[in-house]
């Protein structure tokens, strides 16, 4: 079993950056492509970013692209959301996930393991 862990959440003015981390820890030699997911209130979880094993050919949101950037260092198992300019819409509960398969996914369905999440609040 594979345990993620997420931490860096916070509360920001708009503008403002925030670097998201996740780790992993178990059996982690179950960790291929890894992503974050987000969650609104009264919204369902939607794709932010996704990473494969070997760290090339990421892949974002439309609404994300150009402001966050996903990388991963596989020596501990872990993952980093770099989030620049953010904006209201980007609050919500950042999601760390992880598949057993290298291949990227934008569809929650495809992950084996989540973390407990992570609060965002940007204000404006």
């Amino acid at each position: 079993q594979v345990q993620l862990g997420e931490s860096g959440g916070g509360l920001v003015q708009a503008g403002e950056s925030l670097r998201l981390s996740c780790l992993a820890s178990g059996r982690t030699s179950d960790v291929g492509a890894m992503g974050w997911f987000r969650q609104a209130p009264g919204k369902e979880r939607e794709f932010v970013a996704t990473i494969p094993w070997n760290g090339i050919n990421t892949y974002y949101a439309d609404s994300v692209r150009d402001r966050f950037t996903i990388s991963r260092d596989n020596r501990q198992p872990s993952m980093y959301l770099q989030m620049n300019s953010l904006k209201p819409e980007d609050t919500a509960v950042y999601y760390c996930a992880a598949r057993r398969s290298w291949r990227t996914s934008n569809d929650v369905r495809d992950y084996d393991y989540w973390g407990q999440g992570t609060q965002v609040t940007v204000s404006s």
